[in-house]
């Protein structure tokens, strides 16, 4: 398996993403697709050439060929999907979030420990170009000592399938969690959120929430640090924006408030009128296979069928091909990859407890020691 490990894809809306990624890692073998609608699957397969197709995921993950499966399917289906993969004997990378509650997160990292499979949360903003950029400062020194983070994500969800009506801010949180914990490879220890605003009524049935903002401080273990995360879906306006701000003792990286503009960096102990300066973020193609190394720049899709998260995403910042490359490499090396069980399990569960600390007027709530990486 170690320089052919096969993969197969389930849900092809955003999964399709990653067909030509997988035909083209020079370790992977795109084995097969998964797709309910039988009209869907016969769309994509005769697009990308792909002969093995199922319409059934529990045919698919019995298949003793197929090494690993990557879901893409709604929210609701992630954690049984995955536990069932993994009980099948199936390495797992799933789109975010893990879980929809602690419960099923627990169940997956314990699936993995009995199995000794690989999970990995397909999370995409720690392999963005701008997190890597913020990296890259950081583990040279440049930023200093971290002081604080924070980072937001604003997306209307109007119009998107059925699921999301009405979802809790906080469920889905992982973009915004992810980059303030990633950075310094922390822990979330323990969470206080509160709820602002109010979505429209028709909406607070579907999950009995009714806030339109859920912003959220977040306690590292083992640190000085805080985090602060704030997250909107519904009934907010705003441009879309999955934000990350860094602040150090010799420089701070700040997220441009308006997209296609430029970050700003701010230098400790200039002139005042010295101290920001505009950045340009560069590509982190070399990281990668050569094979692979386009999909950074583009997604699949035409104009006229680009998907919903490029359109309001502006392509995750490139990271699609590095979630690809992190997933199949940790495989072949037969390592960990980032992040694994556990560290997902602590980012995802962030963000599902801080809505339950918002239901109860900030009640600070502290993670399982479970989600703890040791």
């Amino acid at each position: 398996m170690a320089n052919n490990i096969k993969v197969g894809i389930v849900g092809l809306g955003f999964g399709a993403e990653f067909i030509p990624i997988y035909q083209k890692h020079p370790q992977a073998t795109l084995h097969s697709i998964c797709q309910r609608n039988p009209e869907k699957l016969k769309q994509v397969g005769d697009a990308f050439k792909v002969e093995k197709r199922f319409t059934d995921f529990e045919k698919m993950i019995k298949d003793p060929e197929l090494d690993a499966v990557h879901i893409n399917s709604p929210i609701p289906d992630h954690a049984s999907m995955t536990i069932a993969a993994l009980n099948a004997g199936k390495h797992v990378m799933c789109t975010v979030p893990m879980a929809t509650t602690v419960a099923d997160c627990k169940a997956i990292v314990e699936a993995v420990r009995r199995t000794g499979l690989t999970y990995m949360m397909a999370e995409t903003v720690v392999y963005a170009r701008e997190f890597l950029f913020v990296k890259e400062l950081y583990e040279a020194g440049t930023l200093g000592k971290i002081q604080f983070l924070q980072a937001s994500h604003h997306q209307d969800m109007d119009g998107w399938p059925n699921y999301w009506p009405g979802l809790p801010p906080m469920h889905y949180a992982t973009h915004c969690v992810a980059p303030c914990l990633a950075l310094t490879r922390a822990d979330a220890e323990l969470v206080s959120c509160f709820g602002s605003g109010t979505i429209r009524k028709e909406l607070i049935p579907m999950y009995n929430s009714p806030f339109a903002v859920e912003t959220c401080h977040i306690k590292f273990r083992d640190s000085d640090l805080t985090a602060r995360v704030y997250r909107s879906l519904f009934d907010t306006a705003r441009q879309y924006r999955e934000s990350f701000d860094v602040f150090g003792t010799k420089q701070t990286f700040e997220w441009p408030l308006v997209e296609g503009e430029s970050p700003v960096i701010h230098t400790a102990k200039k002139p005042e009128h010295e101290i920001p300066s505009k950045v340009k973020v560069p590509d982190y193609a070399k990281l990668l296979p050569p094979e692979i190394r386009s999909f950074t720049q583009q997604g699949v899709y035409d104009e006229k069928t680009e998907h919903l998260s490029f359109v309001q995403g502006s392509g995750h910042g490139g990271s699609h091909p590095h979630l690809v490359h992190e997933f199949v490499s940790a495989l072949a090396a037969k390592r960990e990859p980032f992040p694994n069980a556990v560290r997902s399990a602590n980012w995802t569960c962030t963000g599902i407890l801080a809505h339950e600390s918002a239901l109860n007027y900030g009640t600070p709530i502290r993670l399982p020691e479970w989600t703890y990486s040791w």
